[in-house]
């Protein structure tokens, strides 16, 4: 199975299993790096969390595919976050924790190819963070 395929493959196991990755990928991410839990609103908290989440897994999917543009957000959005003073550093990952957290939703259907695939998609979009622009 191409690593393409082993990225997709993973969220459709994970979307058979979990109804809403939001509160797992959240609680993990402010569990491991507590700092990024202020710079959430209130007032509209889950609905930021949820676009979000929803906005990187298209990029994940595109930049793990056939990257026709949605793997682009990634730059936009190291830009906007830097104006909102989030650390390059902890908007790269947030890619992980999203991994993390497939990782433990997939249990031992996290094979070695899913987590190969894995590791190289993120090294790949590490990459692409670094190399923003400022």
């Amino acid at each position: 199975m191409a690593r393409t395929n082993l990225i997709q493959h993973s969220f459709e196991l994970a979307a058979a299993r979990c109804e809403d990755l939001t509160p797992l990928a959240y609680r993990r991410l402010f569990r491991e790096h507590p700092e990024a839990e202020p710079m959430f609103r209130r007032e509209a908290n889950d609905l930021v969390k949820g676009s979000m989440l929803a906005l990187a897994i298209d990029a994940i999917m595109d930049f793990a595919g056939d990257r026709r543009g949605s793997f682009r957000m990634i730059q936009c959005e190291v830009q906007s976050h830097d104006a909102y003073g989030t650390p390059r550093k902890l908007f790269g990952e947030f890619f992980g924790v999203i991994a993390d957290t497939m990782h433990e939703i997939l249990g031992p259907d996290w094979s070695p190819e899913i987590d190969d695939a894995w590791r190289r998609l993120l090294a790949e979009i590490d990459q692409v963070v670094a190399e923003s622009e400022a």
